[in-house]
């Protein structure tokens, strides 16, 4: 539904906008490297995962850069781009992060290149080799006086999702993350309930047992004595539940969940840092949650272990 927004076409010389409704973002090569490679790969995530090697000496040192591919006849594209220096450009411009429903490249509309688009009042978008670039209107000559329309025909069908666009403290990855874990709790209960449901079965035909064979016990008080004495109450799996919320309330921008580990009698954390300021922050919210805590040397990582 996101790609049914209007669509706008952003450049370092634009004009402050001010929204008051979501829309989508097309960025022009100033906001993105790409790369085309004819490579035996079949499926996009082989693609995606060899990606950072292919931009090797090509990407400007100290960003944080995450990739894109598809597949264009024979060969692959794969696209870079710098998610925290879009997010600060679009800021800059007076952009709200939650009415950025989806950002595109203009690489991912190539086809619909088949004239120059305007960019300002002295660049222009063109197709050259089946590439978009940048060039000075200067360049062009007179047959080309008119500006290519640009509108909602040029959304893409796939397009990058802001981690918080909507107000979220986790990262796509990091809400993945929580999303399986909560998912094989669920599953988990799931097994544990229905084997609770068994006992229960069974102590029920035990008390109905042992209330046909002593009219005493007939009264409400014994009877609840002898149920309470059948019901099972699971500490061990509540404290499960208490870990994984724990976890999600450590997650802020900065951190990452690395990994989680639970067994039935302790659990084990892992929580990458970006930086010291991030680990002292992490560090005093697990002080304050009584958590114990150790440093993982060589890095900013942090680690949490405890027992159930």
């Amino acid at each position: 539904m996101g790609n049914n927004k209007e669509l706008l076409l952003v450049h370092p010389s634009m004009k402050p906008v001010s929204l008051t409704e979501a829309v989508n973002v097309m960025l022009p090569p100033q906001f993105y490297t790409l790369k085309k490679e004819a490579l035996p790969l079949r499926y996009a995530y082989q693609a995606k995962k060899i990606a950072p090697s292919l931009f090797d000496g090509l990407l400007e040192a100290g960003g944080h850069y995450e990739y894109m591919v598809w597949k264009e006849d024979e060969a692959w594209v794969f696209l870079a781009y710098d998610i925290e220096k879009i997010t600060a450009f679009l800021e800059s411009k007076g952009f709200a992060l939650e009415h950025v429903s989806k950002l595109f490249f203009a690489q991912q509309s190539v086809d619909l290149f088949d004239k120059p688009l305007w960019l300002g009042e002295h660049e222009a978008l063109v197709s050259l080799d089946h590439t978009v670039v940048v060039i000075p209107r200067e360049a062009l000559t007179e047959e080309n006086g008119t500006s290519l329309v640009f509108n909602n025909s040029f959304t893409p069908k796939k397009g990058i999702v802001l981690s918080g666009a909507y107000g979220s403290v986790l990262t796509l990855k990091q809400a993945s993350m929580l999303a399986a874990i909560f998912i094989l709790f669920a599953l988990m209960f799931f097994v544990e309930g229905s084997r609770y449901s068994d006992d229960s079965k069974a102590g029920e035909a035990k008390m109905q047992e042992l209330l046909s064979s002593n009219p005493a016990l007939q009264s409400k008080y014994t009877r609840d004595s002898i149920l309470t004495k059948y019901k099972t109450i699971d500490r061990t799996e509540r404290k499960k539940r208490e870990i994984v919320k724990m976890v999600s309330g450590m997650i802020f921008k900065g951190v990452t969940l690395s990994s989680l580990e639970i067994n039935a009698k302790s659990y084990k954390v892992h929580f990458t840092c970006k930086d010291a300021q991030i680990t002292k922050r992490l560090n005093l919210l697990a002080t304050k949650n009584k958590l114990k805590t150790s440093a993982i040397s060589g890095s900013h990582d942090l680690k949490i272990e405890g027992t159930l």
